[in-house]
């Protein structure tokens, strides 16, 4: 038996060329589209960060301007072996982790009840939104003194009604109080993400599910909430980096005391309170890394829900 191998006539070759032509100039000009918005993303990001890496191989203190020279590792030194580190990663684990899980379930929470059809739902939406609207600052502020103060905070005259002693909320029970605010403004971010989430759900899965007998609570654990999955780790993602950066309301309300002060605090506390650029610019390196950390781990699983659709 023969073979005959078809060979391409010239035309045939012409257009080939011609197609690898016109894609190589298809993706140089795309590239060309995109260069200038990288460029300017790495002048804008990349270059403050290699200069916080170069300050934090320099011993400066503000207060002896005249004597600044490299210190090379030795602020990493006293951030890893001071007193002060491992308390404020604990403080921020704990404050970041705990204002995650409670805006999460919250946020699932609201998002269930929103999902549902009944009169006024689009201004509850509207209003519910509105904290995570509000500047971090101005939160602080309302939570300090409007909600928690000891005298006029609403929530001790509440207290009082109920014949409970008033709670000085900033002083007693920080901790808490940063969570409180925290999980108040980030609630309604979580519940965008998961109501959008539910919305994406098909309702004839739904339908389906309620004719062949299964009731509310095991149609949301069997069929909702694996849905949900690749949502919440977004928001879980998300809401981990932006917390992680939390500084106003312990500026404002606690002023780093009893166990509040995060990293992002410390490097503040640092740089204008202590005045040594050295050692605040070490630690903004660290709490970069950190979150590069955090942010890394999810990846993992959230580079999986991207490309391959949400199969695990």
């Amino acid at each position: 038996m023969t073979t005959t191998i078809e060979v391409p006539t010239a035309s045939q070759v012409h257009r080939a060329t011609q197609a690898g032509i016109a894609f190589k100039k298809k993706a140089r000009a795309s590239r060309a589209l995109v260069l200038p918005a990288l460029v300017f993303s790495v002048i804008l990001t990349q270059v403050p960060f290699l200069v916080t890496i170069y300050f934090s191989l320099l011993n400066w203190n503000q207060l002896r301007p005249s004597e600044i020279k490299f210190a090379w590792f030795k602020n990493y030194a006293v951030v890893f072996t001071g007193p002060d580190f491992l308390p404020s990663l604990f403080a921020t684990v704990v404050i970041t982790g705990s204002s995650v899980i409670l805006s999460l379930l919250l946020g699932l929470f609201f998002a269930v009840l929103l999902d549902r059809k009944f009169v006024g739902r689009g201004l509850a939406r509207t209003l519910m939104i509105t904290p995570f609207l509000v500047m971090p600052a101005a939160a602080a502020l309302i939570w300090k003194w409007s909600l928690l103060d000891v005298n006029v905070g609403m929530v001790n005259w509440g207290l009082h009604l109920f014949g409970l002693p008033a709670i000085a909320w900033n002083t007693d029970l920080p901790v808490v109080t940063i969570i409180m605010m925290l999980t108040w403004q980030y609630t309604p971010f979580m519940m965008l993400i998961l109501l959008a989430g539910l919305q994406s759900q098909s309702r004839e899965v739904l339908e389906a599910a309620s004719v062949d007998g299964a009731g509310p609570w095991r149609t949301f654990q069997w069929m909702t909430l694996p849905h949900l999955r690749q949502y919440i780790e977004i928001a879980t993602l998300l809401g981990s980096i932006m917390l992680l950066q939390a500084f106003d309301p312990i500026a404002i309300m606690t002023k780093g005391t009893g166990g509040t002060k995060t990293l992002s605090y410390l490097l503040y506390e640092r740089a204008f309170i202590g005045l040594d650029v050295g050692q605040a610019a070490a630690f903004g390196v660290v709490t970069v890394a950190v979150t590069i950390g955090v942010a890394t781990i999810a990846l993992r699983t959230l580079f999986k829900v991207f490309i391959n659709g949400g199969e695990r």
